[in-house]
C-alpha cells in the first residue's frame, strides 16, 4: 500500500519530466493555441490597463484637474454672503462662471457659438494655463481701453476667420483675442463642450450683460484648503449648514466623475468584446489541442504499451497544455501592458493619461486569470477523449476514432472552469445585468451555431443528386461523419455576427444623425431669452424665416435632491437612470400637455389648477428610478427646495430633438419665480443661406441670446460617434481575427482525415483539379451559409439594440451584407485551400500502409 502511494505521489513529477522531454521538439501544432490565448489576454489586459491608467491619473492629478481641493457649483445664482463667508473661511477661493453664448465679428458678418468661461485673478489655484504666446493670464485678460482681453481656442479663430489680435463682440462687450488656448488645467472636470472655449475675466462678463434673470450660468467656487485631509469634513459641514443651497460639491479625489464613469462603462464593453475574442479563441484552443493530440496517437499508444495508465497520459499532456497556455498568457500580458503606453501618445491631448510606462498588476492579473480559465475550459474535453486512445492505435492509425463524451471528471472539470469564467466576468463587471445578458447571448450563440451546423448537414444530406462529381463530393463532405461543418460555422460565425451587429448599429446611428433625425429636428435652439425680449425676438424670426414654426417655453434649472423625502444620494439607482440625478436639469411648467408627448399613466391638471404643486415625469426615466404615481419629488431651484407630487407619466420622444423635459410642473409651482425662455424654430425646407440669415439677425438684434444650430451639434456628435466606432471596430476586429485563427485551427485539426480521403480518391482515379474544385465548392457553401447566419443573427441583434433600446428606426444595410459575404468567402476559401494544397501533395504509400 505504501509503495502504491509513493508511486502515485511521484506520478505528477514523472508526468512533468515526460512533458518537458516531449516538448523539446518545439511548439509545432500549438501556434494557433498560443495566438488565440495571447490575443484575447492582450485585449482584456490592454483595455483594463488603459482604464486604470486614466483613473489613476485623474486621482493623482485631482487638484490640478479640479483647479482646487474642493469645488462648489451653483446654477443660475451666486453664493449668498453667508455661503461665501463659509467658503472664504477654509482657504483661498477662485470664482469662475461658465455659460454658452454667441461671439460675433464687429461688423456682424459672422458669428459662432462659444463655451464661455469667466475667471477671477486667483484662477487657477492649481496647475497652469498654457497659451500661445505664453504670457501671464492676468495680462492676457486685462482691460485695455474699451476692450477686454481673452484667450480663445484655435477652432474659434478658424470659424470666425480671424487671427490673434482681432476684436470680437460678446454681448455688449468688446473682446480682444490676445492668445490661443493650448491647455486648460481644469477642462476635464468642466465636462464636454459642444463649442470652442473663450476665456475672459469676470469683469468682462459683467460688462457683456450676458448674466441676466434666468440665464443658464454655472458659478463655480474652488477652494484651496491648507490641509487637504479636511476636505471631506468641509463637505459634510457645507451640506449640514446649507441643506437648501442646491450646490453640487466635488472634491479633488473625484475630480471628473462623469469621465471616470464613462471610461469604466466603455472599458467594460471592450472587456466583454475582448472576452468574446477569448471565448472564440477557446474554440481554437479545443481544435488545436485535438489536432495536437491526434498527431500524438502513436506516442499515446506507445505509453500505454509500456504500461502507462490513462491518468499518467492525461497528466503529461495537461502539463504541456498548461505550460503552453502560460506562454500564450505571458505574450498577451506583455502586449496588454504596452497598450496604455502606446495609446497615451495619441490620447494625451484629449484625456488625462500618463505618458510614462507603468504596470497595472490588477488588470494584468485579471487578464491572466481569464486566459488560464479559458485555456483549461476548452482543453479538458479533448484531453479526456485522448486518454481513451487504445494501445492498438500504435499498429493501425485509422482503426480507432474516439466518440461520445469523455469521462465525467473531465466534463465536471470543463463545467467548473466555464462557471468560474462566467462568474469572474459578472463579478468584475460595472453593470452585472449587462454582463449576464452578454454571457447568456454567447451561450445561446454557441447553441444556435451548433444548430445551424446541424441544419446545414441535414440540408446537404437531403439535397438532390447532382451530376458534377466535384460538387457531389463537396456536398458529401459537408454531412459526412467528422465533417468540418460544425468547426467552420462555430469558429467564423460568432466573430462575423459580432462584426455585423456593430456595423449595423453604427450605420443606423450615422444615418439617423445625418438623415432622418436631422430632417425632423428643429433648425435652431434659442436659449436665455428674457421676458422683455420675447416679443421682439418673435418679430426677428418672422422676418428672417417666415415659414418657420416657433415653439417657446419658460425654462428654469433645478437639481433633484429627494424622492419621497429620501436623499437621492442614498438610493441605489441603475445606470440607465443616473443621468437624471447628475447635475442640474432643465425644467418647465405648462398648462397643457406638451405636443410631443403621450400620457402613459395618470391625468393632466386643469388649466386653472391652483392646488399643491404637481409634476409630470418622463415614464422611461421614472421606471429606472423606481417612481410611481403619488410619489413626491423635491427639486432645488434658485436656492429653494420645492416639493411636488407626481400626477402623471409621459412617453417622451427624445429622438425628435425638440423641446423635451424630464419634469414638467404645474404653473402654480413657480408662480412669480424669475426665469428665461427657451425657443425653437422648425422649417424643414430652409436652406443653409436662410439659416445663416436667421443666426445673423438674432445675434445682431439680441447679442445676449444664445443660438444653437442643431445641425452643427449633430455634426459634432457624428464626429464623436465615428471616433467611438473606430475603437469599437478595432475591438471587434480582434474577435474576427480570433475567429480566423480558430478557423485555421479547425481546418488543421481535420487535416488527417482529409489526407486519408485525398489519398484514397487519388488512388481511385481522381485528379488534383477535381479535388481542388470539390474542396473549393465545400468551402464556398460553408462560407455562404456562415455569412447568412451572421447576417441574420447580427441583423436581429442590431435591430433589438437600435429599435428597442435606443428607440430609433432600424433598417438593414446592403453594403454590410455584401462586405460580410465577401469576408466569409475570402476567409473560408483562402484558408481552406491553403491547407488543402499541402494535403494534395501527400504521398499515397505511407497512408495506405496504415489502413
Amino acid at each position: 500500500m505504501s509503495e502504491a502511494s509513493a508511486v502515485r505521489r511521484l506520478r505528477p513529477l514523472l508526468a512533468l519530466r515526460l512533458a518537458l522531454r516531449e516538448m523539446r521538439g518545439g511548439l509545432k501544432g500549438f501556434y494557433i493555441f498560443l495566438a488565440c490565448i495571447a490575443l484575447g489576454t492582450a485585449a482584456i489586459a490592454g483595455v483594463n490597463s488603459l482604464s486604470q491608467s486614466i483613473s489613476a491619473t485623474i486621482a493623482s492629478r485631482g487638484q490640478e484637474l479640479l483647479a482646487g481641493d474642493i469645488r462648489f457649483e451653483l446654477n443660475n445664482r451666486v453664493a449668498t454672503a453667508e455661503e461665501r463667508a463659509f467658503l472664504d473661511s477654509h482657504g483661498p477661493v477662485s470664482v469662475s462662471a461658465g455659460l454658452r453664448s454667441m461671439a460675433r465679428l464687429a461688423d456682424g458678418s459672422n458669428q459662432a457659438l462659444v463655451e464661455l468661461k469667466a475667471v477671477d485673478r486667483a484662477y487657477p489655484l492649481y496647475g497652469t494655463l498654457e497659451s500661445e504666446p505664453a504670457r501671464p493670464l492676468a495680462e492676457l485678460l486685462a482691460r485695455q481701453g474699451d476692450s477686454f482681453g481673452a484667450v480663445a481656442a484655435p477652432l474659434l479663430l478658424e470659424r470666425l476667420g480671424i487671427a490673434p489680435g482681432a476684436e470680437i463682440l460678446l454681448g455688449n462687450a468688446r473682446i480682444r483675442i490676445n492668445a490661443t488656448l493650448v491647455r486648460e488645467p481644469d477642462a476635464v472636470s468642466d465636462g464636454f463642450g459642444f463649442a470652442p472655449r473663450l476665456m475672459i475675466s469676470d469683469e468682462a462678463l459683467t460688462a457683456s450683460g450676458l448674466v441676466q434673470t434666468g440665464s443658464l450660468v454655472e458659478h463655480s467656487y474652488k477652494v484651496r484648503v491648507p490641509d487637504p485631509a479636511q476636505v471631506k469634513l468641509i463637505r459634510t459641514q457645507a451640506e449640514t449648514r446649507f441643506p437648501s443651497a442646491g450646490w453640487s460639491i466635488r472634491t479633488s479625489g473625484n475630480a471628473a466623475p462623469s469621465l471616470n464613469a464613462n471610461i469604466t462603462r466603455f472599458s467594460q464593453f471592450l472587456t466583454l468584446v475582448g472576452l468574446t475574442a477569448l471565448i472564440v479563441g477557446g474554440v481554437g484552443v479545443a481544435n488545436a489541442v485535438r489536432s495536437y493530440l491526434d498527431g500524438k496517437r502513436s506516442v499515446i499508444a506507445t505509453f500505454k504499451c509500456l504500461g502507462a495508465p490513462a491518468s499518467l497520459v492525461a497528466m503529461i499532456y495537461l502539463a504541456q497544455i498548461l505550460m503552453i497556455a502560460l506562454i500564450g498568457i505571458a505574450v498577451g500580458l506583455v502586449l496588454g501592458a504596452l497598450i496604455p503606453f502606446i495609446a497615451a501618445q495619441f490620447l494625451v491631448d484629449v484625456l488625462p493619461i500618463s505618458t510614462s510606462f507603468e504596470l497595472y498588476p490588477s488588470a494584468l492579473g485579471l487578464a491572466a486569470l481569464f486566459g488560464l480559465l479559458t485555456a483549461l475550459a476548452f482543453a479538458v474535453l479533448p484531453l479526456g477523449r485522448a486518454r481513451r486512445v487504445p494501445a492498438t492505435a500504435l499498429f493501425r492509425q485509422q482503426g480507432f476514432e474516439p466518440s461520445g463524451f469523455p469521462a465525467w471528471p473531465y466534463l465536471l472539470g470543463a463545467s467548473a472552469c466555464l462557471a468560474a469564467l462566467a462568474g469572474l466576468a459578472v463579478w468584475t463587471a460595472y453593470d452585472r445585468f449587462i454582463s449576464l445578458v452578454f454571457l447568456g447571448a454567447i451561450a445561446f450563440a454557441f447553441i444556435l451555431l451548433r444548430g445551424v451546423a446541424l441544419l446545414i448537414s441535414w440540408l446537404a444530406r437531403r439535397s438532390p443528386r447532382v451530376d458534377s462529381p466535384a460538387l457531389r463530393l463537396a456536398i458529401g463532405n459537408i454531412h459526412r461523419p467528422g465533417a468540418l461543418t460544425p468547426s467552420v460555422v462555430l469558429s467564423l460565425g460568432l466573430g462575423l455576427a459580432l462584426l455585423v451587429t456593430l456595423a449595423l448599429i453604427d450605420g443606423n446611428l450615422r444615418r439617423e444623425l445625418t438623415g432622418d433625425m436631422a430632417e425632423r429636428a428643429p433648425n435652431f435652439f434659442f436659449v436665455d431669452i428674457q421676458g422683455s425680449e420675447i416679443e421682439g425676438f418673435r418679430s426677428v424670426l418672422d422676418q428672417a424665416m417666415p415659414r418657420g414654426k416657433v415653439v417657446e417655453v419658460p425654462m428654469l434649472r433645478g437639481r433633484i435632491i429627494a424622492f419621497n423625502g429620501e436623499d437621492v444620494n442614498s438610493r441605489n439607482v441603475p445606470p440607465g437612470g443616473q443621468w437624471v440625478l447628475r447635475g442640474d436639469r432643465g425644467i418647465t411648467y405648462a398648462k397643457r400637455k406638451p405636443e410631443n408627448s403621450t400620457l402613459t399613466e395618470g391625468a393632466w391638471w386643469p388649466e386653472d389648477y391652483s392646488g399643491e404643486p404637481l409634476v409630470s415625469f418622463s415614464a422611461e426615466e421614472a421606471g429606472e428610478l423606481g417612481l410611481k404615481l403619488g410619489d413626491t419629488v423635491t427639486v432645488n431651484v434658485l436656492g429653494r427646495n420645492i416639493t411636488a407630487r407626481i400626477a402623471n407619466f409621459r412617453e417622451v420622444e427624445w429622438e425628435s430633438l425638440s423641446i423635451n423635459f424630464v419634469m414638467v410642473f404645474s404653473p402654480n409651482t413657480f408662480a412669480g419665480a424669475p426665469h428665461a425662455w427657451l425657443a425653437t424654430i422648425i422649417d424643414p425646407d430652409a436652406t443653409a443661406q436662410e439659416e445663416a440669415a436667421v443666426l445673423k439677425a438674432v445675434t445682431n438684434a439680441y447679442p445676449t441670446i444664445t443660438s444653437v444650430r442643431v445641425k452643427d451639434a449633430l455634426d459634432i456628435v457624428n464626429t464623436l460617434l465615428g471616433q467611438l466606432a473606430t475603437a469599437i471596430r478595432a475591438a471587434a476586429a480582434v474577435a474576427l481575427v480570433a475567429s480566423i485563427l480558430v478557423l485555421a485551427g479547425a481546418l488543421a485539426a481535420g487535416n488527417r482525415a482529409r489526407i486519408h480521403d485525398a489519398v484514397v480518391l487519388k488512388t481511385l482515379g481522381a485528379t488534383r483539379g477535381t479535388l481542388i474544385r470539390a474542396f473549393s465548392y465545400e468551402y464556398v457553401i460553408l462560407g455562404l451559409a456562415t455569412a447568412v447566419f451572421a447576417l441574420f443573427a447580427g441583423g436581429v441583434s442590431a435591430w433589438f439594440v437600435v429599435s428597442r433600446i435606443m428607440t430609433l428606426p432600424s433598417s438593414f444595410l446592403p453594403d454590410v451584407a455584401v462586405a460580410t459575404i465577401a469576408i466569409a468567402l475570402v476567409v473560408t476559401v483562402g484558408i481552406g485551400l491553403a491547407g488543402t494544397w499541402r494535403i494534395l501533395g501527400q504521398k499515397a504509400a505511407p497512408v495506405l500502409r496504415e489502413l
